[in-house]
């Protein structure tokens, strides 16, 4: 009996670990659905940006007081769990705060002085965070794509933080050891004679409780990532690495539709000439992307970082304007588009079995797509290297060259350019009439 505590931790670790794991393996087959897409270019400035972005933070600080806030919970979160190492050993051999065995007393003293601090300022934060999106109520966190449940996963995300953090120091203040310590109790030495009235045994059952509650809250919340928004806590780093490096207003063309015309822009060319042996191989399946296994696995990647900020959508000249486009509702339907194909693989043993439905019309409508200007100003406000912009741009370019279905005016636009050499509808012989006016 005296292991079974032992046994119990050992028994929900695995269950956790492997959950995560089977979760991860899910999320790689999904962003695997994509086309393959060469990013191996410019190591040193891909290292560089994921540096830079996804662990400083640098597009978060342009608003200040959210990118403060951000830097002192994405922090503290991360250099707390680090105690989740202790935890763990503690757990498997049944020790009691084994840091205190390892290592000197002032240096466990000053780790878990610092860990009581940080907890205490995300604490803070993810109040003040609550406050802005509850109380106040910023706009970006009450737009139409923010239903129920994209609403409350925010809300969810900031209760469990609360509790961790609450939980840790109550563990802290209750462990009457700790306490008599008296050297890295900093903050929880404040809190202990909240319970003073009880006896060492209820001490002792709180601290247990604490620690119980607290890991179990740890797994639950790493498996509750992969249904979550703050997925991006672990996919921020690989999408800021792959992040675009051209320039935000280069748009990529596609191979095949270059190499023709270049062709036709050859004089040496012989247009009746038969194709060369597996040229015909060359052309894509399909011009655009109408679903989520039409688009590259680096766009897959982005649905599923997005954090759902709406930074992108507060700085988008269309929705602005009162357009119906939503840069994050284009990452967020891709992601549940993506979703929804995934489950339909797990249900028909690892083949997709036609649904009837597609990522165009059925998620994103046609009038979303139109009402993009091409600005890149979501891709320059995204604090993770999102590029909601390509996505759009492949969907259009399906409408475009496979469905014929531009909007009247760009129809026009292309015939002049066509008729003319010009988007405006002038025969080219009266382009300079306007001089002798």
């Amino acid at each position: 009996m005296a292991y079974l505590p032992n046994i119990i931790f050992v028994i929900l670790l695995g269950i956790g670990v492997g959950f995560f794991v089977k979760n991860v393996k899910k999320l790689t087959r999904n962003i695997k659905l994509g086309h393959d897409v060469d990013v191996s270019d410019n190591k040193s400035q891909r290292w560089k940006n994921m540096a830079m972005i996804a662990l400083g933070q640098s597009k978060m600080v342009r608003r200040p007081i959210a990118g403060f806030l951000h830097i002192v919970v994405y922090l503290g979160f991360i250099i707390i769990n680090i105690e989740v190492l202790e935890i763990i050993i503690d757990g498997i051999f049944g020790t009691h705060r084994i840091g205190l065995s390892v290592l000197p007393e002032p240096v466990y003293g000053f780790l878990i002085g610092a860990f009581e601090v940080l907890a205490i300022l995300v604490l803070i934060s993810v109040i003040i965070f609550w406050i802005r999106r509850n109380i106040i109520k910023l706009a970006r966190f009450w737009k139409s794509e923010m239903t129920s449940w994209p609403k409350n996963d925010g809300n969810f995300i900031l209760y469990f933080e609360m509790v961790l953090m609450t939980l840790f120091l109550v563990m802290n203040a209750t462990d009457t050891h700790f306490q008599s310590i008296n050297t890295c109790n900093i903050i929880s030495q404040h809190i202990a004679p909240w319970f003073n009235g009880l006896s060492e045994n209820a001490l002792h059952a709180v601290e247990r409780t604490a620690w119980w509650l607290h890991i179990m809250g740890i797994l639950v919340f790493l498996n509750y990532l992969y249904f979550s928004k703050h997925l991006h806590i672990l996919l921020a780093f690989p999408n800021t690495y792959f992040g675009k490096l051209k320039p935000k207003g280069q748009l990529d063309n596609l191979e095949a539709v270059t190499k023709e015309v270049k062709m036709m822009m050859d004089p040496n060319v012989d247009p009746f000439a038969a194709p060369a042996e597996g040229a015909e191989n060359a052309m894509p399946a399909k011009f655009g992307a109408s679903d989520v296994k039409d688009l590259n696995w680096v766009q897959l990647l982005n649905a599923y970082t997005c954090t759902e900020c709406g930074r992108c959508t507060s700085e988008c000249p269309a929705n602005q304007t009162g357009k119906k486009l939503s840069p994050r509702k284009i990452m967020m339907d891709t992601r549940d588009r993506l979703e929804e194909v995934g489950k339909n693989i797990d249900a028909n043993k690892g083949e997709f079995k036609e649904d009837g439905k597609q990522l165009l019309d059925n998620y994103i409508t046609r009038e979303e797509l139109w009402a993009c200007t091409s600005c890149n100003a979501c891709v320059e406000a995204c604090p993770v290297s999102i590029d909601p912009l390509s996505i759009i741009m492949d969907m259009r370019r399906y409408l475009v060259m496979e469905q014929s279905a531009a909007p009247v005016e760009l129809n026009n636009m292309m015939s002049n350019i066509e008729n003319n050499g010009a988007p405006w509808p002038y025969n080219q012989m009266d382009r300079l009439n306007w001089k002798n006016e």
